[in-house]
């Protein structure tokens, strides 16, 4: 007999938005089968986001960060920069051309809140070479991220925020790897959502 109760539970797993913001970028697919569910980490669910111009993006992604439930965000993108998968660590107030500033009354930097040494060591652990960066690139990544870090309320339990970047070289299959390295790292250090969630 099956328990209706139990089905209808609420799911108090925190959520991590995952998004490849380049239209063109085949190489994360959340959907592992044909199932057509999404990947989860262990203690985490997904929610991924498919890419859109970058002034839409920012909007979506935002509006996911201020659900209740929602506790990371993980933005996918690729780098000219190296071999090595990189986990950006901050990025530049800047217009996305990068010729000037996005916000004139915004700070210079913000930083990522996600933990950038535990990817890393996940990245490693998963056979791929990785490195923590402070270089933000002049791309809708680095746009993307400087936006969503500054638009975070004052005074909150901030989300882990982090931005990863495949080398161009790299595989879909490591990319596949790659993301599912960091967000299982990401998901390791959220708490489950509190009993009254769903309620």
């Amino acid at each position: 007999m099956l328990d209706i109760q139990a089905e209808a539970a609420p799911d108090r797993r925190p959520a991590i938005v995952i998004c490849a913001w380049d239209a063109d970028e085949s190489g994360w697919d959340p959907v592992e089968d044909l199932s057509g569910v999404a990947w989860n980490p262990v203690g985490a669910r997904t929610i991924p986001v498919a890419a859109d111009d970058p002034e839409t993006l920012a909007a979506t992604l935002e509006a996911h960060l201020r659900e209740r439930g929602c506790r990371a965000l993980l933005l996918v993108g690729r780098t000219g920069h190296g071999d090595a998968f990189q986990i950006q660590m901050r990025a530049e107030n800047r217009v996305l051309n990068g010729t000037g500033r996005l916000d004139d009354t915004g700070p210079g930097l913000a930083r990522a809140t996600a933990p950038a040494a535990e990817i890393v060591q996940a990245l490693t652990d998963a056979g791929l070479a990785a490195a923590a960066s402070s270089e933000s690139e002049a791309d809708a990544g680095s746009y993307l991220l400087y936006r969503i870090l500054s638009s975070l309320p004052d005074g909150t339990d901030s989300p882990a925020i982090g931005l990863l970047r495949a080398p161009e070289t790299a595989s879909d299959a490591a990319v596949q790897r790659g993301v599912k390295a960091a967000a299982a790292a990401m998901a390791s250090h959220l708490s489950p959502l509190p009993r009254s969630y769903g309620n």
